[in-house]
C-alpha cells in the first residue's frame, strides 16, 4: 500500500465527509480508494479499455400492451449470446418489472438495452453497466 497527499477544496471535502457518514465508511482512504475504483471503471468502459461488460438491464411494461411480450421475447432470443438471466415481477394489474443480467461487448449492451427500452409501452427502463472481470 502506498501513502499520497492530495488537497482538496473545503467544499468538496464537506461533501466528501458527507458521502463518508451517510454511506458508513470507516475512513476517508476506504471512500476514495471507492471513489477512485468506480472512477476507473467508468473510464474503462468510456475509453474502450473493457471489451466486456456486465449490464444490469431494469424496466417496466405494460404486460396487456398489444404484442410486446412476443416482440421482448423475440428481441431477448434473437440476442441469446448477451442475456444471461432475467427476472419478471408482476407489480400490479396492468405493470411488470423485468430485470436482465447481460454480457458481452459494450456497445452491443448498449444497443440492445436502447432498442428494449424503445419499444413502444415500456414505460422506464435503465441500464447499469460494469466491467467484467
Amino acid at each position: 500500500m502506498q501513502r499520497i497527499t492530495i488537497t482538496l477544496d473545503d467544499d468538496l471535502m464537506e461533501e466528501l465527509d458527507r458521502v463518508i457518514a451517510a454511506k458508513g465508511y470507516q475512513n476517508r482512504s476506504e471512500a476514495i480508494r471507492d471513489l477512485a475504483r468506480a472512477g476507473m471503471k467508468l473510464t474503462s468502459i468510456e475509453t474502450g479499455a473493457a471489451t466486456q461488460v456486465i449490464g444490469v438491464l431494469s424496466y417496466v411494461f405494460d404486460h396487456g400492451a398489444r404484442d410486446l411480450a412476443r416482440r421482448l421475447t423475440n428481441t431477448f432470443h434473437d440476442h441469446h449470446s448477451l442475456a444471461v438471466s432475467s427476472m419478471h415481477v408482476h407489480l400490479d394489474h396492468d405493470n411488470c418489472l423485468e430485470i436482465a443480467v447481460l454480457k458481452g461487448p459494450p456497445d452491443q449492451v448498449q444497443h440492445f438495452a436502447e432498442h428494449v427500452i424503445s419499444e413502444r409501452a415500456v414505460r422506464y427502463g435503465h441500464l447499469h453497466v460494469v466491467p467484467a472481470g
